[in-house]
């Protein structure tokens, strides 16, 4: 079970009430404990404002709420954080009506924030190129990296699609891969003739060195001859963008926006993106819009005489 902190200055009776709630998310849910440090962090916030109020946790109606997170607005508080201040909230006060403890959620008609989706971080196509041509191919770890590198970009797979592909997805004969996705969904993926030419070599000259078990049937494999995991692949691209000195900041999925963002400053449709990088949405593809036309408005600027 969840270690309870305490909850300095709290009443008895609050602090066994945001103590249950968390025990129970911890039985039902089985939250992490950072997770649950993160809604005992905030609920002991919000209990402690309610006190200075004069009122507490069950007590506080619809105002409470309402009152607080207005409060905590004009504070200056973020967009994002005043809206896991709320789910948090929501959470706690639908656990109450359901066990019982209130007649009502005093959180029913709060809305959330509006929140701006971040725009996916994304190298340019010569960064791209840089990253690609810093492993050292004359190794087997180096071209199995390049290798993974000209996988990534060349299909804009997810980071775990990667290092889970295993031989029988591929057919380089027709310059394929059939790719599973989230809820095991399939799809069909073009590998282009540069990725398909690296995997060639790393097939013939790098990966029958690495193997230690010639039935392993995962494509990309280790020094020791095992599956690569996600986090590894993560530190190989950290490592080859300092190698190519690349300084701005790049997540797991930074090669997947590169793919999506190049294709479409190239004129591709946006549904043949959405096929490829795999989206049941065809909304969650549109962000990459977005960072295209930011990235023409930014040409536009720099080279056009009344830019």
């Amino acid at each position: 079970m969840p270690e309870r902190a305490e909850c300095n200055s709290l009443a008895a009776d609050e602090e066994r009430l945001i103590g249950g709630f968390l025990d129970t998310l911890w039985m039902e849910r089985g939250l992490s404990a950072h997770t649950l440090s993160a809604y005992r962090s905030d609920l002991v916030a919000y209990a402690r404002w309610l006190e200075r109020h004069g009122t507490g946790l069950l007590r506080a109606g619809r105002d409470g709420p309402t009152a607080y997170l207005a409060e905590r607005v004009r504070s200056g508080v973020r967009p994002r954080t005043t809206a896991r201040l709320l789910s948090t909230l929501r959470c706690f006060y639908r656990l109450q009506l359901r066990d019982g403890r209130l007649a009502e959620d005093p959180t029913a008609q709060l809305d959330s924030p509006k929140l701006d989706r971040p725009l996916p971080a994304t190298l340019s196509e010569q960064e791209v190129e840089e990253l690609l041509a810093a492993p050292d191919c004359q190794n087997p770890i180096g071209l199995r990296d390049r290798t993974m590198l000209e996988v990534a970009y060349a299909t804009g797979l997810r980071v775990s699609e990667l290092v889970s592909l295993r031989l029988g997805q591929l057919n380089l004969r027709q310059g394929m891969a059939r790719i599973i996705g989230k809820a095991d969904k399939e799809r069909l993926v073009p590998l282009g003739d540069e990725a398909q030419a690296w995997l060639e070599d790393y097939l013939q000259d790098a990966r029958s060195v690495l193997l230690t078990h010639p039935s392993a049937s995962v494509l990309f494999i280790t020094r020791r001859g095992e599956a690569m995991t996600r986090q590894a692949f993560w530190y190989r691209i950290k490592y080859y963008a300092q190698v190519a000195g690349i300084s701005k900041p790049l997540s797991p999925h930074t090669l997947r926006h590169s793919f999506a963002t190049h294709l479409l400053n190239h004129g591709a449709d946006l549904r043949v993106v959405q096929l490829l990088l795999g989206h049941s949405d065809l909304t969650t593809t549109q962000i990459y819009t977005h960072v295209a036309r930011q990235r023409l408005q930014e040409l536009h600027a720099r080279h056009h005489p009344r830019g």
